[in-house]
């Protein structure tokens, strides 16, 4: 299979992704839902998911239930899952073990701006992920977060946009096929990003909140040119995921607007 064709596995075909993250055990003690959420993430293909993030463990354990399933393999994870801050990562797993479970592809983080060897180790797990993926046709997805990682928030720099923005399109310089960074939910702000990554940009989570206050964030992010959405507590945590994925396939897919997608979610139901 060429990576074109492992491309669409993971986007729709108007170049558009939700994807539900499930690789919370490898980074986080905080994973209610998480084991509901990949027995089920099946029935929510029909709403408008178009694949999901897992780990190796999750690929094996749950095999059966995400047969259907287009998968993207965490191929990293935390050394130490009882901080929350995820001090430092490793690489466990690279191309040819996403080939081995079937996935359409594999994803790691990068830290740039970070200190230490944070930023070089990420660096070169991503220039030897991406050489794999040449050789054997696997996208590769870099989560690109400058100075710290998504639950901790702690350096100045993190949010900034002009660093966003640099981290980015760093790694695309290192050969990553698809970025997954945070964005601001700032139309132009958040355009800048997008185009100076030059590859499909797929926002990071978002917002934990309510529904109105997410459902404009990520209209925000359609409008400024993003891909999609890659989150995890929003959909594994909501009360009503069928209806969160339907309401956000709304969006991202069909370009609803705000008051759509929330008379959608609550009358969707699983």
């Amino acid at each position: 299979m060429d990576k074109a064709k492992r491309l669409n596995n993971i986007f729709g075909k108007d170049g558009k992704t939700i994807i539900v993250a499930l690789d919370g055990f490898g980074f986080s003690a905080n994973t209610d839902g998480v084991d509901f959420s990949v027995k089920s993430v099946h029935q929510l293909l029909k709403y408008g998911l178009n694949c999901a993030l897992v780990t190796y463990g999750q690929a094996q354990l749950f095999a059966q239930d995400l047969i259907d399933v287009p998968t993207i393999l965490r191929v990293d994870g935390s050394v130490n899952v009882f901080d929350s801050s995820v001090p430092e990562t490793a690489q466990f797993f690279d191309v040819t073990d996403a080939l081995k479970l079937g996935a359409s592809g594999v994803v790691c983080m990068t830290f740039p701006g970070s200190q230490g060897d944070r930023e070089e180790f990420s660096h070169k797990m991503l220039a030897r992920l991406a050489k794999q993926g040449e050789e054997w046709n696997v996208p590769v997805i870099a989560e690109t977060l400058p100075c710290s990682y998504a639950v901790s928030d702690q350096e100045p720099n993190s949010d900034n946009p002009d660093y966003i923005k640099t981290a980015a399109r760093l790694g695309v310089e290192y050969g990553a096929d698809v970025i997954k960074t945070r964005f601001t939910g700032d139309i132009e702000t958040d355009r800048k990003i997008v185009e100076n990554t030059r590859r499909p940009a797929v926002a990071l989570g978002g917002p934990k909140t309510d529904n109105k206050t997410y459902f404009e964030y990520v209209h925000n992010l359609m409008t400024a040119g993003v891909c999609g959405i890659a989150t995890g507590r929003n959909i594994t945590q909501d009360p009503n995921p069928v209806g969160k994925v339907a309401a956000l396939s709304a969006i991202v897919h069909d370009g609803k607007t705000v008051e759509e997608a929330l008379q959608i979610y609550s009358t969707t139901k699983s």
